[in-house]
């Protein structure tokens, strides 16, 4: 094994053994994952929510025993890979051992670490994006074929993980076309290319198709609850911290595109980004939808400096700059404290912006940390009340959303399917039972009528109990108990998902 080598896998082990320590006995999975686990028992080629990839991985999950070393495992591999394909770019660019180094130290000590964290479609985007390039790189110093059918096939899998990855090809399209790159539009092999990336995805666009494109229900939903309240200058400030560590390297590389011989051909990334960040900006994007674009600029710079600079101790300097700034988010950007400790000290939370959630309003926690709070508990309020029923083969478990559905089924130790008028859940009632009691499962701040709403159409019911942590986005969610309908249930059912599809 060269020293190389060795260095790439004490990277990719780093990664791992970081990647333990960031998260504290005490938080739960996050409400998203618990969606993403459920849709490893409903394989499809696509969903309401996300395509159908993540549903692959958690049907691996749940073959390997479904345990939370599972969970977590997968996320971290793909960061993994991410830096594993960071690496082998700036070795397709000339670069040094150094410039190896540079580039790896600013993958790993990023925000790949909190995006890696969670079992979301989101590390594997990050992946695709990262791979894509590469392929385009790839063909750009080769003129290989074969690296044309590979940006399809990490084209392909990256949609059938998240549609997000179709920003990187609006960003490279006028990219192409303002740079000699744009000979790629007559090869007769970027036409077999684009049929091979059509090919694998029309699956899902099939599914699409059949299923009257929920894509489109589920985006004007996003935009209407979550982007209206994105801000485009917070989206832009965003950028900036996600690679704090790793900004001079990422503006080293936009510099090289324009100015460094050796970048020559590949200029029209310069013009990528610029026109990615442009159409994110423009949408009231997400912030976390761009990480994706930025660790192949980190291969750019790390060549770039690794060309320009050749002393020692400058050298050094510039690796530890990722470290050393990585530090202080360490404190802040991971659930690595517990609430009380975060609401004591919510200075740096704050300074971040990590307190506004998606509502437009800030909260004593982090989104992300609340809504890894209070499932155990859920299940365990929802499972107790489950085994008081008389009958429970014909007992329905409904509830609000989606996170407290998927965690309930992840925790449950009575075997309880629940489901919601939620996400894909709405295909996952079983209307083949004839059901006759309900536990309903209510956010605390729709559960105050819901015995004077839901009450008489039952002989009897009751709040069985509640959610008591404060610090949980779920504090207050109670759990209903209702027994012997004076209402055909499944009817009522059936008329209601009708209801939500339209």
């Amino acid at each position: 094994m060269n020293q190389r080598t060795a260095l790439l896998l004490t990277f990719i082990v780093l990664k791992f053994v970081v990647q333990y320590f960031l998260i504290i006995p005490g938080y739960d999975l996050h409400r998203d994952e618990y969606l993403h686990l459920d849709q490893g028992s409903h394989l499809a080629w696509g969903f309401m929510s996300v395509p159908p990839v993540t549903s692959w991985i958690a049907w691996i999950i749940r073959a390997l025993g479904n345990g939370e070393w599972a969970v977590r495992f997968f996320p971290v591999l793909f960061g993994a890979f991410t830096l594993l394909v960071v690496w082998k770019a700036v070795e397709r660019l000339g670069g040094s051992l150094f410039a190896c180094i540079l580039a790896g130290s600013c993958v790993l000590f990023s925000a790949l670490l909190r995006l890696n964290q969670l079992f979301q479609p989101n590390s594997v985007d990050v992946l695709c994006w990262t791979t894509l390039y590469f392929c385009l790189i790839s063909y750009i110093s080769t003129q290989k074929r074969r690296w044309l059918y590979g940006f399809a096939v990490a084209f392909a899998v990256g949609f059938l993980n998240k549609y997000n990855i179709a920003f990187a090809v609006i960003g490279l399209l006028p990219a192409i076309l303002l740079t000699p790159q744009r000979s790629l539009l007559i090869n007769k092999h970027v036409g077999f290319a684009l049929l091979l990336a059509l090919l694998l995805i029309s699956p899902n666009l099939i599914w699409q198709y059949q299923n009257n494109f929920p894509v489109f229900h589920h985006m004007k939903l996003l935009a209407e609850t979550q982007l209206v309240n994105m801000n485009r200058a917070d989206f832009l400030k965003e950028q900036l911290l996600y690679f704090m560590g790793a900004l001079f390297v990422i503006a080293a590389g936009l510099y090289g595109l324009l100015t460094y011989r050796p970048f020559a051909p590949y200029r029209l990334f310069f013009f990528a980004i610029v026109v990615t960040l442009a159409v994110f900006t423009y949408l009231r994007a997400k912030g976390y939808y761009a990480i994706g674009i930025y660790p192949i600029y980190i291969a750019f710079g790390a060549v770039y400096i690794a060309g320009k600079i050749n002393a020692a101790w400058l050298r050094a300097v510039f690796v530890m700059i990722p470290i050393v700034l990585f530090i202080p988010l360490f404190n802040v950007a991971f659930p690595n404290k517990t609430p009380e400790q975060i609401i004591a000290n919510p200075e740096p939370y704050q300074k971040l912006g990590m307190l506004r959630w998606e509502d437009g309003k800030d909260h004593q926690l982090p989104q992300d940390f609340a809504d890894m709070l209070g499932w155990r508990e859920l299940a365990a309020k929802v499972d107790a009340a489950y085994a008081s029923m008389p009958d429970r083969a014909n007992t329905l478990v409904l509830c609000d959303n989606y996170g407290q559905a998927g965690a309930i089924n992840y925790y449950t130790k009575e075997d309880v399917r629940a489901v919601a008028f939620n996400a894909d859940y709405l295909d996952w009632f079983d209307l083949t039972r004839k059901y006759r009691h309900v536990i309903r499962v209510k956010e605390w701040h729709n559960s105050g009528t819901e015995l004077k709403e839901t009450g008489p159409l039952f002989a009897t019911g009751f709040a069985a109990d509640s959610v008591n942590n404060r610090y949980s986005r779920e504090w207050g969610t109670t759990v209903f108990v209702f027994r012997d309908a004076r209402i055909d249930i499944n009817q009522r059912i059936a008329d209601e998902i009708a209801e939500e599809r339209w």
